[in-house]
């Protein structure tokens, strides 16, 4: 136990510096290269919160479980969107600028359909695998290319970390996923052997604990950039994450061995269709998420996991 407490101590550590490097040198990148922060949160962050995912998958498809990896990924969306965006808007508003929000909008509804479109006859081949790592490959080319620049007028607050060279910021970005990645991970080792002693069930502690814990890296550096002012790179966080981990994790994990898919996983992926809807219409009725869409988002959560409990899904 006592080790256990340090293991979560240690954690949150990691998860609340991890979070500041991985946001202050994104920042620090979008106003040197005078980009958008939310290319730098949909293509760096997005990209890097997305690797215990694609790590997970690309493992479960070598060892023949190609149904496990489109599950982890269909789950993780479903928890991007409903709990890590409600969970920050409840702390902060989340803004896009309508521009910005009609250029991103299409590559996401495009992942999201592809994969219901691709997956309902029970089976991704490798063909349909190549075609999304070939459409991740357009897509970073098309946000490289229409990526709108931006003035060096972002503010942020002083740090002597801001006088830093590009390569040092880069770093330090690289540096803040590593941190909340091994302290999501030390969180969840440290409660769950916590939950285990004390006699919660497994199935709790894999609903609860593990869960959240594969997701904390994406709610502390979303919390983190809405408690700057940059809720367009918490927003461009999510969406990020979640085309590279339908195109890229998904795409990989099938070019790598076919996927056959059970026909329950129908349901869920219903599910997360039917929510990334609902997060481009709340985002399309004002361009912001307030604290009354955050709450909504986060019952649409809570209602797939006491689903996924009822077996209903």
């Amino acid at each position: 136990m006592p080790i256990d407490t340090a293991l979560i101590f240690l954690s949150l550590a990691l998860l609340f510096y991890g979070g500041d490097f991985l946001v202050t040198g994104s920042i620090n990148l979008s106003k040197r290269f005078k980009v958008s922060p939310f290319f730098i949160g949909a293509v760096i962050i997005g990209f890097g919160t997305s690797a215990p995912e694609f790590a997970v998958s690309i493992m479960a498809s070598l060892n023949g479980s190609g149904d496990l990896a489109l599950a982890n990924i269909i789950g993780s969306n479903i928890t991007n969107v409903g709990l890590v965006l409600g969970t920050t808007a409840l702390i902060s508003p989340l803004t896009i600028a309508s521009r910005q929000f009609n250029k991103e909008t299409p590559a996401l509804i495009i992942a999201t359909f592809l994969i219901c479109v691709f997956a309902w006859n029970n089976y991704l081949s490798r063909l349909e695998g190549i075609i999304m790592i070939i459409l991740l490959f357009f897509y970073l080319l098309k946000s490289f290319k229409s990526n709108e620049h931006i003035s060096d007028n972002i503010e942020e607050n002083s740090s002597f970390l801001d006088t830093k060279r590009p390569a040092f910021q880069f770093f330090l970005t690289i540096m803040g996923i590593v941190m909340l990645i091994i302290g999501a991970n030390l969180m969840v080792q440290g409660a769950t052997s916590i939950a285990r002693s004390i006699g919660i069930s497994e199935w709790f502690i894999g609903v609860s604990i593990v869960a959240l814990g594969t997701s904390l890296p994406e709610i502390v550096s979303s919390v983190i950039a809405a408690k700057r002012g940059h809720g367009d790179m918490a927003i461009g966080n999510i969406f990020g994450s979640n085309i590279f981990n339908i195109l890229m994790v998904i795409g990989v994990a099938s070019s790598i061995h076919p996927i056959a898919i059970n026909a329950s996983i129908h349901a869920d992926l219903l599910y997360t269709t039917s929510l990334t809807c609902l997060l481009l219409f709340l985002l399309g009725i004002r361009h912001t998420i307030k604290k009354r869409d955050g709450i909504i988002l986060i019952l649409c959560y809570a209602v797939y996991i006491c689903l996924k409990a009822l077996n209903f899904l």
